[in-house]
């Protein structure tokens, strides 16, 4: 995830013209339309029990699970937020595998194995789950934040960022299940080294150290992600170059994608340039993919007006601006499944996941897929119309939905169903 599209400032708030919690105890007057799982129908009654008891298939004893091989796999995808993992909603997600990064700078911030969010995914690992650790190297993320070249070879730059790596693998090869060189590192490097062969010379040397530590280790080594590359001028002679450096290295499993896009056909365009280049024998990571793209380019849509008049909002309220409110007064789960429903944008696309997923595993080499088990601060904070708009991307909504009942979060009532069938392909 690149986060770093998010800054512009917020126009003035839409007051409401009284509380949605005043409204709530009409709402079943009012016929509240629910998302569910296999279509839309306007005239549905709202549901308002969570849909989270765990699939059937789940193979799950006294808290373990029992996780399939790294073949065809949808796993729940943390990003930085490792410290998040919640065993309660992966049960209640139905999942076996999980995924997030890793900010490799934090190796110096004492052990390693002693973070919390490392913590919590070496324990998951100790469960039995699937385990995808993505190693973030971090050089550039904006001109007025960290804007640093890559490290030379030899020099003392390079020397610490070995180091980082080294403390790192200490703690995880045999552990996890994949590590991940590199996280989006045509994002995390500046425009300057991307556009050069020092990505290139970078990362393999970082690449060619794990290969050296992993000896006869379990954990499979992965090249870090492509971004972007459904734009044809982001397809570059480094780009060609990292993924055929995969395909020459016969201890790589392969590349990660991370298409995040407007379209299936832009998040094909990632798989078919990858899989032009690697072997025949190797596999892709998709560990994050979304059609984030798309719902940012109806941020400034006005709300459906049936929507507005039922929750007492003024008619032409952005779509930004009711995903603003609901940041800093959560909705109820009915409020935020007649949100959602109304949204035709994003109904168009309500099938998405399953979809997706479906293309990728029609290929016969993917190995996982991460989808966003749920909503992290960054992406609530702030909220504004030139906002990448995460908090609609998520399984979990906690930072725009009350509680459900058991003690688990709000959900999204379109990608949480899908994420739940999709594991039993």
């Amino acid at each position: 995830m690149n986060d770093d599209a998010t800054s512009a400032p917020a126009a003035a708030g839409v007051a409401r013209q009284f509380s949605r919690r005043q409204v709530l105890g009409a709402a079943g007057a009012l016929g509240l339309t629910a998302v569910g799982a296999a279509g839309c129908d306007s005239t549905a009654a709202p549901s308002t029990a969570p849909s989270t008891a765990p699939s059937p298939g789940s193979s799950r004893s006294a808290g373990r699970v029992t996780a399939p091989p790294a073949q065809d796999i949808l796993a729940a995808n943390y990003n930085k937020d490792f410290d998040l993992i919640d065993f309660s909603q992966l049960q209640a997600a139905s999942a076996s595998w999980l995924r997030g990064f890793y900010v490799m700078a934090d190796a110096d911030k004492g052990g390693v194995a002693d973070q919390p969010g490392i913590k919590k995914l070496l324990a998951a690992a100790d469960r039995g789950y699937g385990t995808v650790l993505t190693l973030k190297f971090l050089y550039h993320k904006n001109s007025t934040t960290l804007n640093q070249p890559l490290p030379a070879p030899g020099s003392a730059a390079m020397r610490t960022a070995l180091t980082e790596l080294q403390k790192v693998l200490e703690v995880a090869l045999g552990k996890v299940d994949i590590i991940v060189i590199g996280n989006e590192p045509f994002y995390e490097t500046t425009e300057a080294d991307r556009q050069s062969s020092r990505i290139n010379t970078f990362y393999e040397a970082l690449a060619q150290h794990a290969i050296a530590q992993r000896a006869s280790s379990r954990t499979q080594l992965y090249m870090g992600a492509l971004t972007a590359i459904d734009d044809a001028g982001n397809q570059t002679p480094q780009t060609d170059r990292w993924v055929r450096f995969a395909a020459q290295t016969p201890q790589l499993a392969g590349v990660d994608i991370h298409p995040h896009v407007t379209s299936m056909a832009n998040a094909k365009k990632y798989v078919d340039y990858t899989l032009a280049r690697l072997r025949p024998d190797q596999h892709f990571l998709a560990t994050e993919f979304s059609l984030v793209k798309l719902f940012k380019q109806h941020l400034t849509d006005p709300i459906d007006p049936g929507f507005a008049s039922r929750h007492r909002i003024p008619r032409g309220t952005p779509v930004w601006q009711v995903l603003k409110d609901a940041t800093q007064q959560r909705f109820s789960q009915d409020e935020w499944n007649d949100f959602l429903a109304t949204a035709s944008w994003l109904q168009a696309g309500r099938d998405f996941l399953t979809q997706q997923i479906a293309a990728f595993r029609a290929t016969g080499r993917l190995a996982v897929a991460g989808y966003g088990i749920t909503q992290d601060k960054g992406g609530a904070s702030d909220f504004n119309p030139h906002k990448t708009p995460w908090v609609l991307n998520s399984l979990f909504c906690p930072l725009t939905v009350q509680n459900g009942k058991g003690g688990l979060p709000g959900e999204n009532p379109i990608w949480l169903p899908e994420f739940r069938d999709a594991q039993h392909r």
